[in-house]
């Protein structure tokens, strides 16, 4: 269970995680240490400035002059007894100028961030200033820092993740085409031995009807060896009559289906739906969902194909009354490898999502299922 839990994915998350709580710590310190800093560089403004306003002739104000001087970063805001703004440094003199109220809003986000630093005067104290300071651009760059490094990193986890998800499919895309051309390689030679053996039936006339239906067969064969073929390459589309298609493969279907199973095409009077799709393996699809609905069904019961045909898209349904598929299952069905029955791999809805969706760019889905009644499953082609 750890070990499941466990996965890169968590890691990279866990990883993540530390680098940006280690950040925002860190980054916390030091906003707190600069602002402590800062507050004491403006104590010693205020000093400064009062010791050159009241500085005698003789006194030495050199120290006095660099600690104001220096002092460029740190915007201040300076107010009398009745907190009317009197002086202000570090400011935007051109919006001051153009924008009367400029300072004032100034004045509200300075009290909002620091409290005011009160100077008394020592030999009045009736006579004060309150002094208002503003975070300098250093301090308000440390603590958005961390909101931008989420950001970055965020990115950076999004774009891995993507490109890591590009190459797995990449990777699992070779070895299902890998895997399809092999079948399609190991199928040539017996279906070729198959169709001699045909002909050979043949010359009997005995044996005609036989090997009629027999034929049909090994030509079948060669058409699902074909579409192994197919497999990794790009199809060539044409626009086809989805009614005469689906007939025919219902047709084929019906005198090999076992049991006693109804079938039935609804064509709801359109007696020709166009669509642009790959014949062969389109019939692939529709024959992986009639197998499945005969699976389902154990001899017993009706397959219904419905053709609904729109100005944009045509909707196929094939509608079975077989045992139907539990709700946990639905989201499952097309994953490779996922079956229900003793025997087989697992694939055949899954090659024919991707047959759907990557080579007819359409939709297919269980448009309903219940447990006991029967499913529906859905294919949505562009007209």
């Amino acid at each position: 269970m750890f070990r499941q839990l466990l996965n890169w994915r968590t890691v990279l998350a866990i990883i993540a995680i530390l680098i940006i709580s280690g950040t925002v710590i860190y980054s916390q310190y030091l906003a707190r240490k600069i602002a402590r800093d800062e507050k004491l560089k403006v104590e010693q403004w205020i000093d400064a400035s009062k010791s050159l306003i009241n500085a005698q002739e003789a006194s030495d104000i050199t120290f006095a002059f660099r600690i104001v001087k220096d002092n460029q970063s740190i915007p201040i805001i300076e107010t009398n007894e009745k907190d009317s703004i009197t002086n202000w440094i570090n400011l935007d003199s051109a919006k001051a100028a153009n924008h009367p109220d400029y300072i004032v809003k100034k004045l509200r986000q300075f009290k909002a961030q620091n409290p005011a630093i009160i100077w008394t005067d020592p030999n009045d104290s009736t006579r004060l200033n309150r002094y208002y300071y503003g975070n300098s651009r250093l301090l308000n760059e440390v603590r958005y820092y961390p909101i931008v490094q989420l950001f970055i990193v965020a990115l950076f986890i999004i774009i891995t993740l993507l490109s890591l998800r590009s190459s797995y499919r990449s990777v699992q895309n070779q070895v299902w085409a890998g895997m399809a051309k092999e079948t399609a390689h190991q199928l040539g030679t017996p279906v070729s031995s198959l169709e001699g053996w045909v002909e050979m039936l043949k010359e009997d006339q005995r044996n005609e009807k036989i090997a009629h239906e027999l034929e049909k067969d090994v030509n079948r064969l060669r058409l699902v060896s074909d579409r192994f073929g197919k497999i990794g390459s790009t199809p060539q589309l044409e626009e086809v009559d989805l009614v005469h298609q689906i007939n025919n493969m219902v047709d084929y279907m019906r005198k090999r289906a076992a049991g006693k199973i109804v079938f039935a095409v609804n064509d709801h009077g359109n007696k020709q739906v166009i669509a642009k799709i790959s014949a062969p393996l389109f019939d692939w699809v529709i024959e992986n969902l009639l197998k499945n609905s005969l699976d389902a069904m154990e001899g017993r019961g009706s397959i219904t194909v419905d053709i609904h045909d729109d100005k944009k898209n045509v909707h196929i349904d094939i509608t079975d009354t077989g045992k139907g598929i539990s709700s946990q299952n639905i989201a499952r069905v097309f994953k490779p490898g996922f079956t229900t029955k003793k025997r087989g791999w697992g694939l055949g809805l899954s090659l024919s999502r991707r047959i759907i969706k990557q080579y007819h760019k359409g939709e297919i889905f269980v448009k309903h299922s219940e447990i006991g009644k029967g499913t529906t499953f859905r294919i949505v082609l562009k007209k």
